[in-house]
């Protein structure tokens, strides 16, 4: 078996490949957490979100949720600007803040939304996200009426 393209990659790394999957995959392989990044056991929390969709306990637990229903079937993300990034005394652990730009696909609405995110990586792959997202600024974005 051979190792994968992220063996060993430090959680900086990671998150560059995260932010460039987010704005070049299309539909559903538009996210921040692509399968090839994923460890099988990851865990994947947004406290924010609305019940039922907070917590995500493996990788086919959350890529089954995201291929029907995340963000990418949505939004065409156009722009993730980066605003801070800490790293932490965990050398497999990052927090970042993030602002991402997109339109709704529907409706041609075009929106921002800042979030707050802890990272964990393990042997290059993710074993944790947690996203805090202004799930407010989001659910206006999506029910705009077209302009």
């Amino acid at each position: 078996m051979t190792a994968p393209i992220t063996d060993g990659a430090p959680p900086i790394a990671i998150y560059r490949r995260m932010q460039e999957a987010v704005l070049h995959g299309e539909g559903h392989e538009a996210t921040l957490l692509p399968a090839e990044l994923l460890a099988e056991d990851v865990v994947v929390e947004t406290p924010f979100a609305p019940a039922g969709m907070r917590y995500y306990d493996g990788r086919e637990a959350w890529l089954s949720y995201y291929r029907t229903a995340g963000a990418g079937l949505l939004v065409q993300f156009e722009r993730f600007e980066e605003l801070a990034t800490h790293r932490t005394d965990d050398p497999e652990a990052l927090v970042v803040e993030y602002e991402l730009t997109g339109k709704v696909i529907a409706t041609g609405v075009r929106s921002s939304v800042r979030c707050i995110a802890v990272l964990r990586v393990h042997d290059g792959l993710i074993t944790y996200w947690c996203e805090y997202q202004d799930i407010a600024s989001i659910t206006e974005a999506l029910t705009r009426p077209a302009p």
